[in-house]
């Protein structure tokens, strides 16, 4: 459905709280990955973060934290796109045409507003049920043709989906009489496109990272306990003193995968060793199975300090120099607002605004 559109990565992240290690497993370090391969944009979504909470304390500094983030982590700011949402007016303007084009039947399904405003939707704000019209915004306004996405967020992209083929299909003759139309694919049908059908992009298994206490629950940067996650900005001692209490089980590491299940403690440890050192389970089980925690725990702190100390280290010096990435977010804003205008310039035409 995209191959008529040029190649384009979106991806975007939240500044509510310090990021995790589930966020560098689960996304940051694809997004290093994705750079060497594709022209790519990376956001700080930081008109989403308001759905969260509306009043932050230091919403700029976490902004500037994710920014650090991604750029201690390898993302190169100059080959590619990052910034942040709030500072790209194109975002929010067509955003409320997405809202014009989708259905509220559409948001009224969408899973995260319903466990996100829980039984008190009445007073579940506007933006957190609209909240899936501003992804598709986020995204469409460079016709970006993949997404990387975990679970939480194949649904949203799903509607992003519905949504760029609704505008097409309603503007249709407009697309075509401006030209603007795009030959795409759907299905065997040759159709006249303006937006992509946006792909998701699915790097092999995202390992799911759980909370250090509780091997039930996701690893969580809302978790009232720090202990129950590592912190990208923890340096060695908190990383490798947290892995030391991470709650186990008093059997020692299985031997096979098999022998995982119905131990959600001692899976989570596992898959956090498999994923920091690019190994399945099985492999780390052929090394350490049949041993105790006693060992296992000391291997994973190393392990784990080996590859987070460096990117913290990096975080904190980034930090300490907020106008230089205050100037990095405003170069990627500056290029993302080029391709944004010229978007809305063409939507502008199509839909005969004057």
């Amino acid at each position: 459905m995209t191959d008529s559109f040029k190649p384009l990565v979106f991806s975007g992240v939240q500044p509510t709280g310090s990021l995790t290690l589930g966020n560098y497993l689960g996304a940051i370090r694809k997004f290093v990955a994705l750079q060497d391969n594709h022209d790519c944009m990376y956001c700080v979504v930081d008109l989403h973060s308001l759905t969260a909470r509306l009043v932050h304390d230091d919403l700029a500094d976490q902004t500037r934290s994710i920014a650090a983030a991604f750029i201690a982590a390898g993302i190169d700011p100059r080959k590619h796109i990052v910034f942040n949402q709030s500072r790209v007016p194109g975002h929010a303007e067509l955003a409320w045409i997405f809202n014009c084009v989708a259905r509220i039947g559409w948001m009224n399904r969408m899973t995260q507003f319903k466990d996100k405003a829980g039984k008190d939707r009445e007073n579940a704000s506007l933006g957190l049920l609209a909240y899936p019209s501003l992804m598709a915004a986020d995204i469409l306004v460079y016709r970006a043709t993949h997404v990387p996405v975990g679970d939480d967020q194949k649904q949203h992209l799903e509607l992003a989906r519905d949504i760029a083929i609704k505008f097409n299909n309603d503007f249709s003759e407009r697309i075509d009489a401006a030209g603007l139309s795009v030959p795409v694919m759907m299905g065997e049908e040759q159709v006249n496109a303006y937006f992509p059908v946006v792909e998701p992009l699915i790097e092999g298994p995202a390992p799911r990272v759980m909370s250090l206490r509780d091997g039930a629950k996701k690893m969580s940067k809302s978790d009232p306990s720090d202990n129950s996650r590592i912190n990208m900005t923890d340096d060695e001692d908190a990383i490798a003193k947290k892995i030391r209490k991470a709650k186990t089980d008093p059997d020692g590491l299985p031997t096979n995968v098999e022998g995982l299940k119905g131990r959600p403690e001692a899976d989570n440890l596992v898959g956090i060793f498999a994923a920091l050192s690019d190994r399945s389970k099985a492999d780390v089980l052929s090394e350490y199975g049949g041993r105790q925690f006693s060992e296992f725990k000391p291997a994973l702190a190393e392990l784990a300090v080996s590859v987070l100390s460096p990117i913290g280290d990096e975080m904190r010096r980034l930090m300490a120099d907020p106008g230089h990435l205050d100037s990095i977010l405003m170069n990627g804003a500056e290029r993302a607002n080029a391709m944004a205008e010229k978007t809305l310039d063409d939507v502008r035409r199509i839909i005969g605004f004057v």
